[in-house]
């Protein structure tokens, strides 16, 4: 079974949508048969690398609202977030363009770390504050995930993975995606936003039931008067 996830690294819902996820997954019985493909996606693809607002300012401009409104809704998301075990501190985070954090994650998926570094990406934004546009900041935060330094580094000096970030961003416009985080299992069910972890169980065993269907077998010499168990008690030839 095969989950697509679009996602960015500034969205709070991505970072908390991957936790519950993560939650329902456990719970499934044949989670060993999930293959978990991450998808680029940029809330604000046109955001400056390194801008002079905070994210409330940034937000009220946005949207068109106050400073005070918005600090409010960020308070809110915190405190969601809070349930998921996830710190957010929005009053120092560095908001930048994603575009290089997602150039990386496609990078680090040939050596089997998207897991990892997608973690410690949303963590550098949400908790510890980091700026995820600067270079030399994604090169350490790689090097945490366990790649090498050098080899990022010139990797983000290019145009390298160019091509697969706006590969999955047309992939999710042709697909009709508009927001994220967006769950597309085995091409065909989709999900989107943070659901609870029950709703992923559920999801994933229908999408799993659907795509493995119990075949009744009948043969010219089946038995259709056998013996079976119904209403929960057997009857016993004596």
């Amino acid at each position: 079974m095969k989950v697509e996830i679009w996602t960015d690294i500034v969205c709070p819902y991505c970072y908390i949508g991957k936790r519950k996820f993560e939650e329902g997954l456990k719970k499934f019985e044949h989670r060993d048969s999930v293959e978990i493909v991450y998808r680029s996606f940029e809330l604000d693809p046109h955001m400056e690398i390194n801008v002079n607002d905070d994210i409330y300012g940034l937000s009220a401009k946005k949207f068109g609202s106050t400073r005070a409104h918005m600090k409010t809704v960020h308070d809110d998301i915190t405190k969601r977030a809070e349930q998921d075990g996830l710190t957010f501190n929005y009053d120092t985070a560095i908001h930048t363009n994603t575009f290089n954090a997602h150039r990386l994650l496609h990078y680090s998926a040939q050596f089997g770390k998207t897991k990892e570094l997608l973690e410690r990406l949303y963590k550098a934004y949400f908790t510890d504050s980091l700026h995820i546009g600067d270079l030399n900041t994604l090169v350490a935060i790689a090097l945490e995930a366990g790649l090498d330094a050098a080899e990022t580094a010139a990797m983000l000096e290019s145009e390298q993975y160019a091509a697969e970030v706006r590969a999955d961003e047309l992939k999710a416009q042709k697909l009709g995606i508009r927001g994220v985080p967006y769950f597309v299992i085995n091409g065909k069910y989709a999900t989107s936003g943070a659901q609870t972890k029950e709703v992923f169980t559920e999801v994933l065993e229908q999408a799993w039931a659907e795509e493995h269907p119990v075949v009744q077998f009948r043969s010219a010499v089946e038995d259709t008067e056998a013996p079976a168990c119904l209403d929960g008690s057997c009857s016993l030839e004596r």
